[in-house]
Order: C-alpha cells, then structure tokens, then sequence
C-alpha cells in the first residue's frame, strides 16, 4: 500500500510558501494544507484531514514539525515516519508524557545558524523522545535555503526505513 504523503507548514507560512510550491510541483498526490489559528485549531484539523488515513508520512517544517511530532505521539501506530524540518520542539505544544518514547523512523534537518528555534534545544530533546533518530544539523538557516533543495526528496519520501 502506498503511503499518504503530508505537508504541514510553519506557524507564519502557509500551503503555497516554498516548501509547499515544491511539494505540490514534485509529489502531486501529497496532502498540502493551510492551517490558521492556535494550536488546538490547527491539530483538530490535520486530525480531521488524516481521520481513517493509515500509513502516512509526515512532513512538517518549524511550528508544522512541531504538529507533526505531536500527532505521532498520538498516533504512531498509523505513521510510516516522520521527517521534521527545523522542528520546534522546544515549545509546549510539543507534550511527550514523562518517559514517552516514540519508535517510527524520525528524520530531522535543523540549520546550525538557526536564530528562530534553537537546534541544540531541539536536538537534546529529540533524542530523548525518538528511539529512531536520524539527526542532520547542517550549516543553513531557520528555513534550510540551502538544505531544502539538496535533499533527496524522492528517497526519503517513497523509501520504507530511512534508517535500513
């Protein structure tokens, strides 16, 4: 079966910001949203986009990583992986319970030169939070100009185990 691919962007972009244009021109068939308002408002509707989806991979860049990680934490069981671009973790919407630990595949890109989330913050917790870590702290920006583009898209999305 497939995987159904989805995008989730950052707290001030939207579905037609970079990322967004790039995969809507490459992976077509990905579910590209906008999503408005706090966080519950936000969560309540990917949960709504995602009701009776299985075997999703989740994209998501900044306060989007931060819904997608927060989404896997509740429902694991129904995700391939998730792949959070410069994710912000660091913030309480992001709420683990004490020793919780997800096992998917969970592949993080997070700009050294990052001045909006802090990738050291982040990447503490990760590795806390994810027993399946593939970790790239790079040298780009908050927005990964640089990193976004070079990443093998194709391989990281239709490939089953990033890690395998």
């Amino acid at each position: 079966m497939a995987a159904t691919l989805v995008f989730i962007h950052g707290l001030e972009s939207t579905s037609q910001g970079v990322k967004g244009q790039f995969f809507r021109k490459y992976f077509p068939e990905m579910i590209i949203e906008d999503y408005i308002g706090d966080f519950d408002n936000r969560m309540k509707k990917l949960a709504g986009l995602l009701a009776a989806k299985n075997n999703l991979i989740l994209v998501g860049s900044s306060y989007g990583g931060t819904m997608a990680a927060q989404f896997a934490l509740q429902n694991e069981n129904r995700l391939q992986k998730i792949i959070l671009l410069a994710p912000a973790l660091n913030l309480p919407e992001f709420s683990p319970n004490a020793h919780q630990q997800l096992h998917l595949p969970v592949v993080i890109y997070h700009g050294t030169n990052d001045n909006i989330v802090d990738p050291y913050a982040v990447k503490n917790i990760a590795e806390k939070v994810f027993t399946r870590l593939e970790h790239h702290l790079v040298r780009d920006d908050h927005s990964l100009h640089n990193t976004f583009p070079a990443i093998d898209w194709a391989k990281i999305l239709l490939r089953k185990d990033p890690l395998g």
